[in-house]
């Protein structure tokens, strides 16, 4: 018998599936289940219609579907489809968004991962003091 786990493992748990708890999985879930904890991966998560969670998830990339009431941050993409309900913020390089969903958070969406600029200051105020002033010679 082989202990090597498969990286691309594919798992379904139904929607008679009901857990509290930290869930954490490797390779692809699809849950249709109810879950009153967070999801924690570094895979693929594809949320089913009958899907009911009340936490945090963590993942790489998630298609989201059912009731979700918590922040989703995903390092690659988070795709929401028609008919989900959403309440809670939202992280990911790559963000989709069907027709139809309901979602009330923020976002953020940067995929270039940029840094936000912030505007250089002296310790005296310097920038601030003379922020849109022309200097003396400027065209």
């Amino acid at each position: 018998m082989s202990t090597t786990q498969t990286v691309n493992s594919k798992n379904i748990l139904n929607s008679d599936v009901e857990i509290t708890g930290t869930f954490k999985f490797n390779g692809e879930l699809t849950f249709d289940g109810k879950l009153n904890g967070d999801i924690a991966s570094e895979g693929i998560l594809h949320l089913g219609d009958n899907a009911v969670i009340k936490g945090n998830l963590n993942v790489n990339s998630v298609v989201l579907r059912g009731k979700i009431n918590g922040n989703v941050t995903a390092k690659e993409r988070i795709e929401i489809k028609a008919r989900t309900e959403l309440f809670g913020d939202i992280r990911s390089a790559k963000l989709a968004i069907e027709e139809g969903v309901t979602f009330e958070g923020k976002t953020e969406v940067n995929p270039s991962k940029l840094a936000p600029v912030v505007p250089a200051q002296s310790p005296s105020g310097e920038a601030a003091r003379t922020a849109g002033q022309a200097k003396p010679g400027a065209i």
